[in-house]
Order: C-alpha cells, then structure tokens, then sequence
C-alpha cells in the first residue's frame, strides 16, 4: 500500500476533531518563501538528474512532507465542504 493511502486512513479521524478555522488555516498553509526556493531548486536538479545523495535524501524528505501536508489539506477541505465552506 503507498504511504500517502496509508497516512490518508490513518488520518481519516482528523475531520472530526477540525473546527472550520482551523481547518481554513490548514487548506491555507504554504511553504515560506525560503523553504519553496530551495524545493524549487532540488526539482531542478532532480529533473536534470543532478542531485548529489545528500540532496536526494533531502528531497525525498520534503516530498514526504508534502504528501503529507496534501493528505492533512484533503481532510481540512473535507471539513469545510462538510460545513458549508
């Protein structure tokens, strides 16, 4: 099973528990500027096949938090379609 099905049944229960704030807060959550560049530039390398292994494993890392946040941002918009937005 791939882990973003994984995390996306573990984390089912998280509707019940988000208020329509704090959901809100949560579909609006982005990267600050200086994590977004630096994401930017390891999805360059990686397309020009450029990533030295150190960079791979960091990559990966925000790539697993991003599946994450997605799954975390799925279950907030869930709630506010719920609530009427």
């Amino acid at each position: 099973m791939a882990t973003a099905t994984v995390l996306d049944r573990i984390f089912d229960p998280l509707g019940d528990v988000l208020t329509p704030e704090s959901a809100r807060r949560l579909v609006a959550w982005r990267a600050d500027e200086e994590t977004q560049r630096r994401l930017d530039e390891l999805g360059d390398k990686c397309n020009e096949g450029e990533l030295t292994t150190a960079e791979r494993d960091e990559y990966e890392a925000y790539v697993r938090a991003i599946d994450f946040i997605g799954i975390l941002q799925a279950k907030a918009r869930a709630v506010l379609q719920r609530n009427g937005g």
